[in-house]
């Protein structure tokens, strides 16, 4: 009998741990040096599932995504505008409203050069999406960069639909 038993326990383990994880949340890590220096490659990170069942992402979260070009992986990137904003670049520089946006957290590693998505817009975010952008500007595949797979124009919004989650501690 005890076998039985503690097959049935671990069985019931198992299934704790994989609805926890579809739903709640799992560890991410990051795999590229997109989100430098705030999140640099290498680093393991807690996946919220639940915030974004109850509310929208908000600017300057960070979370998680499916690939709006067809990627095989999930990406993390800094919500720049919501659904209304009117978001802009300018040299590099970004402006939200008419408005330069404050960042901290940016890195250029290429300042010198003029980049595809260096400039933009102004471009109007539709509702039911977010412009995204990585930290480390002149490294990342996000909004700036995004072409659709099937013409090659630029896909400058990701639908909430594609959001996985939002980013938590590292760990």
């Amino acid at each position: 009998m005890q076998p039985l038993r503690t097959a049935v326990i671990v069985a019931l383990t198992v299934a704790g741990m994989l609805t926890v994880r579809q739903w709640v949340g799992e560890p991410i890590f990051i795999a590229s040096e997109s989100m430098a220096p705030t999140l640099t490659k290498g680093h393991h990170l807690f996946l919220d599932k639940v915030t974004y069942k109850f509310r929208r992402p908000g600017r300057g979260e960070l979370l998680a995504f499916r690939s709006p070009v067809g990627e095989a992986h999930e990406s993390v990137k800094r919500v720049i505008a919501v659904g209304g904003d009117t978001v802009e670049l300018r040299r590099k520089k970004v402006y939200i409203n008419g408005q330069p946006l404050y960042e901290n957290y940016t890195q250029h590693t290429r300042a010198g050069e003029v980049l595809a998505g260096d400039d933009l817009g102004p471009l109007a975010v539709p509702h039911g999406t977010l412009f995204l952008l990585g930290d480390n500007r002149d490294n990342s595949n996000d909004s700036a960069s995004w072409k659709a797979p099937a013409d090659g124009q630029p896909l400058y919004f990701l639908p909430l639909t594609e959001v996985t989650g939002k980013v938590r501690g590292i760990y």
